[in-house]
């Protein structure tokens, strides 16, 4: 039996998703972006890196906007596949590299649940009527009471929390839902600050650094020895 779905603290109690498979905030966005393309323009659906960057930075159905370049986006992606979270797939017909989701490889769940995480992961703590209304796009909602025990659900599952019902704020007509695949909410979720648009950095480790300086710099030497051999076919 879950826990009530009015009981705001009963879903704290629950253990977390395992630490090692903590999301990065734009791990998160990009997961968020799989699964919404997926369901919501299935015709472009697996995604390339160009489509996921301007995913991403979409200005509407996200918060925070971001600001997140493709390398940066690049690198979200090979985590969420350490995680077994995304995969690269490699259709006959694909031009190019393209990236799918694969969420229920580590935490399966229902098609509506996959579509209220996705919910919750780009855009943040929402009540039970927002992410109805929201979510919309991508798949028919049933009622807010199934809705409220689909996210009640997800709170307790044994394997770790997958949700939390954040405790209703002074000012709040009712009480928001978070994902916790990112970890313990933040003090702004809980308090219902409205997030700022923000711009993406990521710090690369020293050793990779190292490795683009050189792939850089092999390039270069070989676009030198390429127009040296041009100029002297040319020549001949």
């Amino acid at each position: 039996m879950s826990a009530s779905p009015d009981d705001a603290g009963a879903s704290a109690s629950a253990s977390a998703a395992p630490a090692g498979l903590l999301l990065s905030a734009l791990e998160a966005r990009v997961l968020g972006c799989l699964i919404e393309k997926e369901l919501a323009t299935p015709d472009v659906y697996p995604l390339s890196l160009n489509a996921l960057v301007n995913a991403c930075n979409q200005r509407n159905n996200r918060a925070p906007v971001i600001e997140a370049s493709a390398g940066e986006v690049e690198l979200a992606l090979d985590g969420l596949r350490q995680k077994q979270l995304a995969t690269l797939f490699a259709g006959a017909d694909a031009r190019v590299p393209k990236y799918k989701q694969t969420l229920d490889l580590v935490w399966p769940v229902e098609s509506v649940a996959r579509v209220l995480l996705a919910e919750l992961l780009l855009r943040g703590p929402q009540t039970t009527a927002e992410l109805r209304a929201r979510a919309e796009r991508m798949h028919a909602m049933p009622d807010a009471g199934e809705i409220e025990q689909i996210l009640a659900d997800l709170a307790v599952r044994p394997s770790g929390s997958l949700t939390r019902k954040l405790a209703r704020q002074t000012g709040q007509k009712e009480a928001r839902w978070a994902q916790l695949l990112t970890g313990e909410p933040s003090a702004a979720d809980i308090g219902g600050a409205v997030p700022a648009p923000v711009t993406v950095t990521m710090t690369l480790p020293p050793e990779v650094a190292q490795r683009l300086d050189a792939l850089e710099a092999e390039v270069a030497q070989l676009r030198g020895e390429l127009a040296a051999l041009r100029k002297a076919l040319g020549d001949a």
